[in-house]
C-alpha cells in the first residue's frame, strides 16, 4: 500500500445493505470485492475464516460482489444466489458453501445448496431465473470499479485500500497496527 497516497473506500459501509460479519464496533473493518469463482478469493475465504475465529472481537468482515463474468462464468448467478439467500436470512451460510465448492456453481448445484440450507427453494429458483438481484450485484460491481477495484480480490482495511499481501500473515501483522 502506497502510505502517501491511500485510496480511500469511496462508499461507506451500508448497514441494510451490506453484508457485515462482526460487532459493528470492531477496530478493524475489512471489506472484500469479490469473485465467487475466483481462486484468490478463495484461498482469502479460508485466511478470513480462520482470522475471525482468532481474533472475532476485533474484525468486522464486509462483502461486497465483483463477478468477473468474462472470465468466471457462473461469477454472477453465484452472487445473485448469494443475494436470494441473503433475502431469505442466509447470505453468510451460502457465501460459505459458494467458496467451499467453487468447482460446483452450475445452477443445478446452486439449488441444491437452496435446498441444503433450507431455503424456500421454489422462491429461490424463480429469482434467480429473473435474475432478482442481477442490479444488486451491479451495483457492488459498479462501488468497486469507483473505488479503484481491478481485480479480485479487492481489499480495503479501515476505508483505505489495501494493494499488499493478503496472506495470514501479512493480515495478522496489519491487524496489530
Amino acid at each position: 500500500m502506497d502510505s502517501t497516497h491511500p485510496s480511500p473506500l469511496l462508499l461507506p459501509i451500508r448497514a441494510l445493505v451490506d453484508h457485515a460479519h462482526g460487532q459493528v464496533d470492531a477496530p478493524y473493518t475489512l471489506v472484500e470485492y469479490g469473485d465467487y469463482e475466483c481462486p484468490d478469493c478463495g484461498r482469502l475465504y479460508v485466511i478470513l475464516r480462520h482470522l475471525q475465529s482468532d481474533i472475532a472481537a476485533r474484525l468486522r468482515v464486509v462483502f461486497r460482489h465483483y463477478p468477473l463474468s468474462g472470465i468466471h462464468h457462473h461469477a454472477q448467478q453465484a452472487a445473485e444466489a448469494a443475494e436470494a439467500a441473503g433475502a431469505q436470512g442466509k447470505f453468510w451460510e451460502m457465501h460459505r458453501l459458494l467458496f467451499e465448492r467453487q468447482e460446483a456453481l452450475h445452477t443445478k448445484d446452486l439449488i441444491r445448496y437452496a435446498g441444503e440450507l433450507n431455503l424456500d427453494v421454489e422462491r429461490f429458483r424463480n429469482e434467480l431465473k429473473n435474475q432478482t438481484y442481477s442490479e444488486r450485484v451491479r451495483a457492488d460491481f459498479i462501488a468497486g470499479v469507483q473505488n479503484g477495484v481491478n481485480h479480485t480480490p479487492g481489499l480495503f482495511l479501515n476505508s483505505v485500500r489495501h494493494d499488499g499481501n493478503w496472506d495470514k500473515e501479512s493480515l495478522v501483522s496489519l491487524l496489530k497496527t
